[in-house]
């Protein structure tokens, strides 16, 4: 048998071992060494001078070594503090009461919660099984269909690989030797808005056939309002944030109401007042933030370097490619922006005009168990992709933050914490091995000519660009059927990498499709780890099937998204082009 031969026998081995139930790791490793030896033999050397032993020594230390990999753990960390730390259960009640109005609120609740949490965590099991626990049976009590609740709850769990900070996207930094931030810009929209089309189905499926989704009972969307709130409005105004207004001025009325604690308080005027100013302070921020960094900060920073190398002497220098930031606001910025703040403000005057108790105390319930959270997660993200810091230090102040977090909720004991360690160390020392077998078996495979046989292959077959695109998505999506993502990434992804030059493919464009197209690899039987999560944890009537149904028409959501992506590539280039250049 040709060397080629043994590469491709080794390629098809690894996915009937893998599906055989051998550890991906192990098998990868064992199969490289085997098949390593073989390309590697000669009859003239000792057994132990083997080639392949060093190649094994290379590819373990290069892949330690590796720096992109370093901030896995601590990721991952985070996301394990997240989940013993039990912070969701107060998160996804006070969604479910401000989207009560909404069709399907549960389920739309239950999503926007899978979607920052997985985001936070980026574990797909642990969200599934979370939000299972919490949020299915409350489904199910208030007649949702099964294939509904269950759809929703396994195709939400999974956009936390997608939506950085993410793993998956961290390993295929290291595999594809791509940014990580540039990788982390890029599937910030695609992630956005595959979450997005969700929405969409779910509300719209709601719209057309009520009975999959009924109402809930007024005693469940019914808001907690304290009764001296009550009797502030009747004493003040109807409107609460007017009432308050007033009560600043003079207090004197409001602090003769009774409360459980005793009388009002001018303190506690004063922490109903900016709960209240929450909402313009977001937007506003919001606004001021980008205006600031797309007109002020680039612009000056960009001034500063070339000042400085014009002062060294050396004008020329400075006559490189800048980034679009660096060249200032692109046309059409300052009329969009205008539009958007206008938008903006007369949104937040009709909010403010029907500001009631009600509402009030929605937003007290979002401020203390959804902003956390949402400031945590903004604020690792934002030093990575504004440069601030590396992945790694992103890293570290998300899982310090998530301890923080937790201490400060309470839910966070010796007990949770040795456990989110462990869990942390058991998957980081997965990916590390699994990366390292990676490594190997690609060498091996080289070695052999199996890459190059592919290649002669898929060259020989003559195809455009968007064909080769096609052609490589819809392998990675059939792989998916048998196969967990990690397995796609560190095996089969770097088979296609070395023909995305050829066709002139931006590996970053190709490769944000594939963490799309992977979110299909928990949806699709017969492996579908979302459904064995979500079954684990659902009542004993639930059977299998009918998840594995209710998770179908989000598979053909992904591919909607996929489409989207390939006839609008700005979607996904944009913002790391913008921020880096391109």
């Amino acid at each position: 048998m040709s060397d080629p031969a043994l590469g491709l026998l080794m390629l098809g081995l690894i996915v009937v071992v893998i599906m055989m139930g051998f550890p991906t790791a192990f098998t990868l490793m064992g199969l490289g060494m085997f098949f390593g030896f073989i390309a590697f033999y000669d009859p003239t050397h000792l057994f132990l001078d083997n080639k392949v032993f060093e190649l094994m020594v290379q590819r373990t230390y290069g892949a330690m070594t590796n720096d992109v990999l370093i901030s896995i753990p601590l990721f991952v960390l985070m996301g394990y503090v997240m989940e013993r730390g039990a912070l969701v259960d107060k998160m996804f009640y006070s969604i479910q009461l401000a989207f009560r109005n909404v069709p399907a609120s549960l389920a739309v609740a239950t999503l926007i919660v899978c979607t920052f949490w997985g985001i936070a965590s980026g574990l797909v099991g642990a969200v599934v099984v979370l939000m299972g626990v919490i949020a299915f049976n409350p489904m199910l009590r208030a007649g949702y269909d099964v294939k509904l609740a269950s759809g929703v709850i396994t195709a939400g769990g999974t956009l936390g690989i997608l939506i950085p900070p993410s793993v998956m996207i961290i390993v295929y930094a290291a595999v594809a030797g791509q940014s990580v931030v540039k990788l982390y810009a890029a599937a910030m929209f695609p992630g956005f808005f595959l979450s997005f089309l969700y929405l969409v189905y779910i509300i719209g499926w709601a719209m057309i056939n009520p009975k999959i989704a009924p109402k809930l009972p007024e005693e469940q969307t019914k808001v907690p309002v304290p009764d001296w709130l009550r009797k502030f409005q009747a004493v003040y105004s109807r409107n609460v944030f007017v009432a308050l207004l007033s009560s600043l001025v003079s207090p004197g009325r409001a602090m003769a109401i009774q409360t459980e604690q005793g009388r009002v308080s001018y303190v506690l005027l004063l922490k109903n007042f900016a709960a209240a100013l929450v909402p313009f302070i977001l937007v506003a921020g919001t606004l001021a933030t980008v205006w600031w960094y797309v007109v002020i900060h680039q612009q000056a920073g960009a001034q500063e370097v070339f000042s400085g190398v014009e002062q060294l002497g050396t004008p020329g220098l400075g006559a490189g490619p800048a980034t679009p930031a660096e060249q200032g606001p692109p046309q059409g910025f300052y009329l969009w922006f205008g539009i958007i703040a206008v938008v903006c403000a007369l949104w937040q005057i009709r909010y403010y005009a029907r500001l009631d108790a009600d509402r009030l105390e929605v937003i007290k319930l979002l401020t203390s168990s959804v902003m956390p959270l949402g400031i945590l997660t903004v604020v690792v993200l934002a030093v990575i992709l504004l440069g601030i810091t590396t992945a790694t230090e992103s890293a570290g102040v998300g899982a310090a933050g998530a301890f923080l977090l937790a201490v400060q909720a309470r839910t966070l004991d010796w007990k949770r914490t040795k456990e989110a360690v462990f869990l942390t160390a058991k998957t980081t020392a997965m990916v590390c091995w699994l990366f390292v077998g990676s490594a190997l078996f690609s060498g091996v495979f080289a070695i052999l000519g199996g890459q190059a046989l592919v290649e002669q292959w898929v060259l020989s077959l003559n195809l455009t660009p968007i064909q080769f695109m096609i052609l490589s998505q819809a392998i990675i999506f059939i792989l998916g059927w048998p196969l967990e993502w990690t397995e796609i990434i560190v095996i089969f992804v770097p088979i296609f990498l070395p023909l995305l030059k050829h066709f002139n493919i931006d590996p970053v464009l190709w490769g944000t499709l594939v963490f799309v197209n992977l979110q299909a690899a928990f949806l699709s039987p017969p492996v579908a780890m979302s459904a064995f999560y979500l079954k684990g944890v659902a009542p004993s009537h639930v059977t299998l099937n009918q998840i594995f149904n209710g998770m179908m028409p989000y598979m053909a959501v992904i591919v909607v998204c996929m489409i989207i992506m390939y006839l609008w590539p700005g979607m996904t280039l944009w913002l790391p082009n913008y921020l880096y250049g391109g």
